[in-house]
């Protein structure tokens, strides 16, 4: 009688509706993070990476934002986020579900480093998807069953993967390294997002390091949006601004005093301040006449990285060692600044250089050095496209 009771028990428990609640609010009760896939293991806190809220949020299924584009830097935790959603769409709001990485290698590295540790921790999960080793083929490296849905875990270099079956959640991740045509059947981003066209209600989670400046995907994709920007106020004046790369400032040869000088007062923010600042930021649209509720696009730099992560002064470190170097720079440009990399001798136009070059209330030109295209930093000549077009030289200074 007590088996055939609790059966009933969780019949009915099935069948008792669950709270509505977002991403975020999901992570935090439930998420723990894995020694294996995370530097900070334990109880996930959304307060560690405030910026990432509400980029979640945008993915919980009764928000109305049917494509979120986050152009990151590396490290900032926007893969977690990806994770965080997988969960709460196995728990809260089952349906089949799809995350690409540009490669089959990847997608093994996702499927054991990220998604196996995910379910492992998490008791909600685990119970609902079958053991890896077991006999029940639900649970392989590239498909996890659950009821109610599925998550297929595919290589953008597959077109058969990509066709597989209709999905309602769909992760690009790391757009940029996806090939631009697969087997001459179209760009593996269109072949995914087609996979989602009998689902009204669908999410398309599409984040990525930027790479070449007009062949960059994410890219193509954000100037499509508002533009949103992470400001965060100065603990000297308060004003709000985002953190740009030209603000950060350091004595010569020593990168260990770098501290970052608001654009609105110019006083110096040492980065212990950076917790509060985080905390208390906002995301601002960029081009609010582009402002809806289908699309919404995210940019975020390494200068938010939090508190204990990757630091100003390593930033400092990062652009001293590789400002000669026009390969190393590139990496930083992308990685550290999640920006796009102008070819030598590419020059822009103008319209284009204003919304990609940095937020508004920054400046009004991009700048476009002789060798490479790195801000105001670079210690060469540079020059730069204004309102008229006309091309301006700006003094050669270090920072």
């Amino acid at each position: 009688m007590t088996a055939i009771f609790n059966e009933i028990t969780k019949f009915f428990q099935g069948l008792r509706p669950l709270d509505r609640i977002t991403v975020s609010q999901w992570a935090d009760k439930y998420r723990f993070l894995s020694p294996v896939s995370s530097a900070e293991s334990g109880q996930y806190r959304t307060s560690r990476t405030p910026y990432l809220r509400d980029i979640m949020d945008c993915l919980s299924v009764h928000d109305s934002h049917r494509k979120i584009v986050f152009v990151k830097a590396a490290q900032i935790g926007g893969t977690e986020g990806a994770s965080n959603f997988v969960g709460y769409a196995m728990h809260i709001a089952p349906a089949p579900t799809m995350f690409v990485q540009p490669t089959d290698k990847m997608v093994e590295r996702l499927s054991k480093g990220r998604i196996d540790p995910l379910i492992e921790n998490c008791p909600e999960l685990k119970q609902r998807v079958a053991p890896a080793k077991s006999r029940d083929s639900n649970n392989t490296i590239t498909q996890k069953n659950f009821p109610g849905g599925l998550l297929l875990m595919v290589g953008a270099n597959s077109a058969a993967g990509l066709r597989s079956v209709p999905i309602r959640n769909l992760i690009l991740d790391e757009v940029d390294a996806y090939p631009q045509d697969l087997d001459g059947e179209g760009s593996p981003i269109d072949l995914a997002i087609a996979r989602t066209r009998t689902f009204p209600n669908h999410k398309i989670f599409m984040l990525s390091t930027p790479t070449i400046e007009g062949l960059s995907a994410i890219e193509r994709e954000f100037l499509e949006t508002d533009q949103n920007y992470y400001h965060v106020p100065c603990p000297h004046c308060g004003v709000m601004q985002p953190l740009v790369f030209a603000n950060l400032k350091w004595e010569e040869g020593k990168p260990q005093t770098a501290k970052y000088k608001c654009n609105h007062c110019g006083e110096l923010i040492a980065e212990r301040h950076k917790i509060t600042m985080l905390a208390n930021g906002q995301w601002v649209p960029a081009k609010p006449e582009n402002v809806n509720h289908d699309v919404i696009g995210f940019h975020l730099n390494s200068l938010y990285s939090p508190y204990g992560w990757h630091s100003w002064e390593q930033i400092a470190r990062d652009f001293i060692a590789a400002k000669e170097n026009p390969s190393k720079l590139k990496v930083f440009v992308n990685t550290t600044l999640g920006q796009t990399w102008a070819e030598k001798g590419e020059a822009l136009p103008h319209r284009r250089c204003r919304c990609t070059a940095r937020p508004p209330g920054v400046r009004d030109c991009r700048l476009v050095c002789r060798q490479t295209q790195l801000f105001d930093r670079l210690p060469r000549n540079r020059g730069g496209h204004g309102r008229n077009r006309r091309m301006g030289r700006f003094g050669s200074r270090r920072g």
